[in-house]
């Protein structure tokens, strides 16, 4: 018996086999059949004697060994990458040709081009959808990051990634939350009690002469229906009941304003509610119940015209009519009877959008049995280059902005360097110390000044008081000699001599008649 392997075959035991084998004489018609297919399950049959160890269960049926030691290998079928690709795409294209798939839009990418990239995913698992540009213009929402969807496509392989996507023909909104929730609710529970109903809908005055509008005063809503309804009805009268349009008082402002009208009903032949377009979270104050119910028992038809013509709130099933925009309740309310043809053309328009989407679904169930079909393989693989070159052109926007990031930076620290080293900003910091000191030193000088004043009025004033001319003003005399010595005593002079008195106020010059000497008296 041939000697059995203990552990099963390497690469390289392959290999060197392969070399010492002998040709086989015949190759049965199954090994070469399943070269021909990737997917076959004979070649998996067909390599489990190689790949699998030798056991030692002797309780399994184990066919005897060849004669030959080393066992015949059938030829490797050796794929290139591009083929393999194309072979998963084709067989994944024919397999999944038309399929709803429902999840949440994420990392959302418009192209320049005017195709849509995004990725739809869920808790588990993540799927790369292309929404091309003749699908995107059909659409009636806008996608965004974060709303559930449901998207209609097939399934095919991105070769130049070998990634797996869904090419989507449709798609449709899957709801937005509490809000939509709660919405939702309440829609089912005003259904159930008919106030839906178009047997409770009254239908608007022909010619109606004064309209309420309930809206506020400041936004440009208002100035729109007046646009539109002086244009229709130059003599049309509008009466405003001014009302919060968002937040927390507005489904009580609104309801005060329908109760108004009500209560004034000579004034005012139908009432319009009008809003501009927001988010949900902007038209919730409208998904009230009390306001519904107020509108529903509104005596004067009521006209909602609340946000765009995609936004619907419970007001707009309440009312007796629902406007898409302000503008165009102005022009229901005034010239209604007046827009056949453009009833006409709305019409024509939804027959040619219904027939161009009932001929995309016709072309997708008969693509395989029709000539179209290779138009179709045209228009994908300009799809798939056009794909190609948005991909390009996001890798060189976004290698672009990387290469920019860094000299941005630089020009930004020396900018800030120069600023530092500005000599207007260095000339007028040092004006500026200049100043400070300036104003220093001259109070310290007026401080100085007052001190040295005040020691100069001290010293002039004791000065004063020993000054000999104090004494004279009290009435004293200094009697000086003609040479201008001054006399002590009066035997410093003889009569007939020119002597020379100062006053306390002026002096004057006189001659000596007689002097009279005293002797002194000791004490």
């Amino acid at each position: 018996m041939a000697k059995r392997e203990d552990n099963p075959p390497t690469l390289a035991n392959l290999r060197s086999r392969r070399g010492k084998a002998k040709p086989a004489q015949s190759i049965s018609a199954s090994s070469e059949q399943s070269q021909a297919s990737l997917f076959s399950a004979e070649i998996v049959e067909s390599l489990e004697p190689v790949a699998k160890p030798a056991r030692n269960d002797r309780s399994e049926a184990i066919a005897p060994a060849p004669a030959d030691p080393v066992a015949p290998l059938t030829e490797r079928h050796i794929w290139s990458v591009r083929a393999l690709v194309a072979n998963m795409r084709q067989l994944v294209e024919t397999t999944f040709t038309d399929l709803w798939v429902e999840g949440e839009i994420s990392n959302c990418r418009p192209a320049p081009s005017g195709h849509l990239y995004f990725t739809l995913k869920d808790g588990e698992s993540q799927l790369s959808v292309v929404l091309f540009r003749r699908q995107t213009v059909l659409l009636r929402f806008r996608p965004a990051d974060g709303l559930a969807v449901l998207v209609r496509g097939r399934i095919s392989v991105y070769e130049g990634r070998g990634q797996l996507q869904l090419i989507a023909e449709t798609m449709e909104p899957r709801g937005a939350g509490a809000l939509q929730l709660a919405f939702e609710q309440l829609k089912a529970r005003l259904l159930a009690e008919g106030l839906f109903d178009a047997e409770r809908k009254r239908p608007l005055p022909a010619f109606p002469h004064r309209i309420g509008v309930i809206t506020s005063p400041s936004g440009a809503v208002i100035r729109d229906i007046v646009t539109v309804g002086r244009r229709h009805h130059a003599r049309l009268n509008l009466l405003v009941y001014p009302a919060a349009m968002q937040g927390e008082t507005c489904s009580a402002t609104v309801a005060a304003g329908v109760r108004w009208f009500n209560a004034h009903a000579s004034l005012v032949d139908v009432i319009v509610i009008a809003r501009g377009g927001g988010s949900a979270e902007d038209l919730a104050g409208f998904n009230d119940e009390t306001l519904a119910r107020t509108i529903a028992a509104s005596t004067i038809p009521v006209v909602s015209a609340i946000g765009h013509e995609t936004d619907f709130t419970i007001a707009d099933f309440v009312a007796d009519l629902r406007a898409p925009t302000p503008s165009a309740a102005a022009e229901l309310v005034t010239v209604a009877h007046h827009r056949i043809e453009e009833r006409i053309d709305s019409l024509l328009a939804r027959v040619l959008r219904a027939g161009r989407f009932h001929l995309m679904h016709a072309r997708q169930r008969y693509a395989k049995l029709s000539a179209d079909s290779v138009l179709m393989r045209l228009h994908d693989a300009v799809d798939r280059r056009e794909q190609r070159i948005d991909e390009l052109r996001m890798r060189l926007d976004s290698a672009s902005r990387r290469h920019m990031q860094a000299p941005s930076r630089r020009l930004a620290v020396l900018t800030e360097r120069l600023r530092r080293q500005n000599i207007s900003l260095r000339i007028a910091i040092a004006h500026r110390r200049l100043e400070k000191a300036s104003s220093h030193l001259n109070r310290i000088a007026t401080q100085e000044f007052a001190i040295n004043r005040t020691r100069i009025d001290r010293a002039t004033t004791r000065l004063e008081a020993l000054s000999p001319l104090a004494v004279l003003s009290r009435g004293y005399a200094l009697i000086y000699a003609e040479d201008g010595t001054l006399l002590r005593s009066a035997g410093d002079t003889n009569a007939g001599r020119q002597v020379h008195a100062r006053l306390g106020t002026g002096s004057l010059d006189a001659r000596v008649m007689a002097t009279h000497v005293m002797e002194k008296t000791e004490r």
